[in-house]
């Protein structure tokens, strides 16, 4: 009986903590700490795990998403965007957790679509969260529809609540989510030969640049009215001149209680513990909003009026479709898609599992056919598009984790951060400079994603030009951002003209839209050169004979000269007539 006890009690610890090292992840890295030789142990995709870990792991997956997933709702409620009522925007955070858990399962799950060769979901830990991709449509959508009407404007100028626009957006986005569920049917093989890095480059890394402005003016100090630092109203100060403790826009408090976030970041990277790195965003922002609820920057009212818990489709909004939104959203679609090709490839890679062959094949279809499925079950949640996050790869690298169970305890962790609203309202809460410090970090993590994948690209003639002709347009919409503003002057009645006049001028003023359109249409005109096809010659290949003989000529003259001056040492100097001269003794 008690060696039956003894076995139980065995096989209770072995599955609740198992014999995992759990010290390896919260053992610092600092300078006199020895370093531990021993690696930890891998955890395949159907592998067993201890239950005290996969809810650990899970847990840290969930952190590491948590800034991504609530960025994007913050933004396009706040008064950059829709300037939706705190609780509408509360609800928009709280429901992009629980809507972020249960479509990362999907993600996770992988579920065969009957009597065909197709899957939704790849069966990794592919989780899913709000796309920074939609930020910039959304915000310069919403700027067009305050100038045209659409939205609501008080008579002093002060932008109203717009949640038609809030919804115009959702409901164009849900429309524009079957172009990606249809090319999920199309073989990996021609998605990348005509959506190649050449084009999603630039378009990611125009993405990330474009954002970083918001990230800045929200570290100064926020992005609404204040940022013009008026000399009268209410938005003499930021956010507002009822707000506690409200600066003008750019003073050196909000810098330094942005900095504070962005240092915390840099800290835990140097000298943090795996898991802190791994979670080092939302510690920095952890750090920040400690510091600012001492200093009195936090408003507390909206926390205390926050329901206990929320769930999908409290707060619901019209939905409907803007004309001029429908090709900057295809163009965000495509650029999810082709990001979900490289973060499933990349997962898979740090899983262990194969990246070429039938199955991986499958596993990018069935990723790519869940992100767009994912996209419109988002849009009928009032939440914007989904993309595979990639930010959890470095998770399952550091900690050798690939093991499903963990993925599913990220999910469980989101949804209950979803349901207790008042964990969102906080979030909601935050002040615009411990956000602003946050997402710049996270904004130029996307533009530098960009910059790798244009690293994998082949640098010849025809691809140089591309990218110079594709971006040039991109950088400069992104730096002027008025500058298609007035090429149309049309004022008349035609709605549909109208209409069709703002959807180009949304594309030629959003930065990346321009850049992924025009880059797809180079790249099908423009053919391969010859040379580029066999291998560019550089200039030191083509003259390396002639380097030869010039310096072999040098070396000679060089010694024959080295030798006379010897000589000229051990005889005398010479004259103007160049004789010798003898030495004086």
């Amino acid at each position: 009986m008690t060696g039956l006890l003894r076995f139980w009690l065995k096989t209770v610890r072995e599955g609740l903590v198992g014999d995992y090292d759990y010290a390896f992840l919260f053992k610092p890295n600092l300078p006199f700490m020895q370093k531990s030789r021993r690696a930890a142990p891998f955890f395949g995709l159907n592998q067993d795990m201890p239950v005290v870990l996969a809810l650990l792991l899970g847990l840290q997956h969930s952190i590491s998403m948590l800034a991504g997933v609530i960025t994007p709702p913050i933004i396009i409620a706040g008064q950059g965007g829709a300037n939706l009522p705190g609780e509408q925007a509360q609800y928009l955070v709280s429901t992009s957790l629980i809507v972020c858990g249960f479509l990362s399962a999907i993600q996770i799950t992988r579920f065969h679509i009957h009597k065909t060769p197709y899957y939704v979901g790849t069966g990794l830990i592919s989780v899913v969260g709000t796309s920074f991709s939609i930020i910039p449509v959304a915000t310069g959508a919403l700027s067009q529809m305050y100038a045209t009407g659409f939205c609501p404007t008080a008579a002093d100028g002060t932008k109203e609540p717009c949640p038609n626009g809030y919804g115009a957006i959702i409901g164009t986005a849900c429309v524009c989510a079957l172009l990606e569920i249809a090319l999920s049917f199309t073989s990996p093989k021609y998605l990348k030969k005509y959506f190649p890095p050449l084009i999603t480059g630039p378009t990611v890394t125009l993405i990330g640049i474009s954002l970083v402005k918001s990230g800045f003016q929200d570290w100064a100090g926020g992005s609404g009215t204040c940022l013009t630092r008026p000399t009268s109203g209410p938005y003499q100060l930021c956010p507002s001149s009822a707000s506690p403790h409200a600066l003008p826009w750019g003073s050196a408090q909000f810098i330094g209680l942005g900095f504070s976030v962005f240092a915390t970041i840099i800290i835990c990277e140097r000298f943090g513990s795996p898991i802190m790195k791994s979670c080092a965003v939302a510690l920095g922002l952890l750090i920040g909003c400690i510091i600012a609820g001492a200093t009195g920057y936090f408003d507390p009212s909206s926390i205390d009026t926050a329901p206990a818990v929320s769930f999908i489709w409290v707060h619901t909004f019209k939905l409907s479709v803007y004309g001029p939104l429908v090709l900057p959203l295809l163009a965000v679609y495509v650029v999810l898609m082709m990001e979900a090709i490289g973060d499933i490839t990349a997962t898979c890679d740090v899983s262990h599992l194969e990246v070429e062959g039938r199955l991986f094949d499958s596993r990018i279809q069935g990723g790519v056919l869940a992100d767009g499925f994912n996209g419109l079950l988002a849009g009928l949640c009032f939440i914007t598009p989904m993309s595979t996050f990639a930010q959890n790869n470095g998770v399952i690298a550091l900690t050798r984790c690939a093991s499903r169970k963990a993925g599913y305890a990220a999910c469980f962790f989101l949804i209950i951060m979803g349901i207790f609203s008042k964990f969102a309202a906080a979030l909601v809460a935050i002040p615009s400079p411990v956000l602003g410090g946050l997402v710049s970090f996270l904004f130029s993590s996307v533009a530098v994603s960009g910059i790798r994948i244009i690293s994998t690209v082949p640098f010849t003639r025809r691809n140089r030009f591309i990218l110079t002709a594709a971006m040039s347009v991109g950088f400069g919409s992104t730096s002027v951002p008025n500058w298609f503003s007035f090429v149309f002057t049309y004022t008349g009645d035609n709605q549909a003209k109208q209409g069709f006049f703002n959807a180009i001028v949304l594309v030629m003023e959003t930065g990346f839209a321009v850049t992924a359109f025009l880059a797809i249409f180079l790249n099908l005109v423009l053919a391969e050169e010859i040379e580029d096809e066999t291998g560019s010659i550089t200039a030191d290949v083509a003259d390396e004979a002639g380097d030869r003989a010039e310096w072999a000529r040098i070396e000679k003259t060089h010694g024959n000269q080295l030798r006379e001056d010897e000589t000229d040492i051990e005889m005398g100097e010479r004259n103007e007539d160049g004789k010798l001269t003898p030495l004086k003794a």
